[in-house]
């Protein structure tokens, strides 16, 4: 078996702006596994809010350099996190040469497109170009400013579109309760993990009339169990499982303990996209729309039209 790693970056169309920062471009690595004649490409985002950086990546994938492993393997010998998941979804590929085509995918999938933090007017600007285009399902990132004056911006430019939260674990200094409340009649149909992973414990203490969604709180099926009472869905991350094999592991258990499904990325290109398509394929929210914010895909990337990912 041979391994093969190279870091790639990616320009973005626009600035993407989050609770954490801003970004001009998406730097990814993309890590290709040759077996027998057979060849698989796999994408991770080394991120360090996890404590990883590409250095630690690359170290990790190149200690198996030379070992011969298959998925089951792959399991014991890395940690979840992004170097296993280029792994992983390699392997797929490789085993599964007309993956993710192998799996039951509908015609096209809705996904979310990710509005960054601006001004509200910015914000209602790019909000009004992907209604344009045809999006139905608008993710809306947040800090703990201009909360209200932000969202109601959005929802102006889209009075027909699901409307999604993401707080990036920046409404520490808010008060939960009082902000749902404030924000409810905009008809959000979910808020992603609005306090610090490991300082949201005071969430079994709220009665949000909002679905709450664990993202930097929920890495692996491990986590679930601490959840409970907290969290009504899960974002899957390939990037935070360690590969398309250990999603579908937290999907499992998420939905035995009644979670609901999103499945989220990473900016990078369709390859990373790609991979999270057999879990997009059955969950509430997908939010894939990485490949779409980039300006140059790979050749015969994923194709975004009417704010849908189409697969056929």
């Amino acid at each position: 078996m041979n391994i093969t790693a190279n870091v790639v970056t990616y320009q973005l169309k626009r600035a993407f702006t989050i609770s954490r920062g801003s970004r001009t471009e998406a730097e990814v690595l993309q890590v290709t596994v040759e077996k027998n004649g057979s060849v698989g490409i796999g994408e991770c985002s080394p991120t360090g809010r996890y404590g990883e950086s590409f250095d630690s990546v690359m170290e990790q994938i190149e200690s198996l350099q030379g070992t011969d492993f298959d998925r089951a393997t792959l399991l014991h010998l890395l940690p979840p996190g992004a170097a296993r998941n280029a792994l992983d979804c390699a392997l797929w590929q490789l085993e599964e040469p007309t993956f993710p085509a192998n799996f039951d995918l509908p015609e096209a999938i809705t996904t979310a497109m990710t509005v960054s933090i601006a001004s509200p007017q910015e914000m209602a600007e790019e909000t009004r170009q992907y209604i344009t285009q045809g999006a139905t399902l608008i993710k809306v990132k947040l800090n703990a400013d201009l909360v209200f004056e932000r969202l109601q911006a959005v929802r102006t430019e889209a009075p027909d579109a699901i409307v999604i939260v993401d707080a990036n674990e920046a409404w520490g200094s808010l008060d939960i309760p009082e902000t749902i409340k404030h924000i409810a009649p905009l008809n959000i149909a979910m808020i992603e993990q609005p306090l610090p992973a490991g300082e949201d414990d005071a969430l079994t203490e709220i009665s949000s009339p909002i679905p709450l969604c664990a993202d930097e709180s929920c890495h692996t099926a491990d986590d679930v169990t601490n959840l409970i009472g907290k969290y009504q869905m899960v974002n899957i991350k390939l990037d935070k499982t360690g590969g398309l094999t250990g999603a579908f592991e937290l999907e499992r258990t998420a939905r035995e303990n009644g979670m609901q499904i999103m499945v989220g990325c990473m900016l990078g290109s369709s390859i990373a996209m790609r991979a999270g398509l057999p879990i997009a394929a059955h969950a509430l929210l997908v939010d894939l729309d990485g490949a779409a914010l980039i300006k140059d895909d790979i050749e015969n990337g994923l194709t975004y039209e009417n704010g849908q990912i189409a697969l056929r």
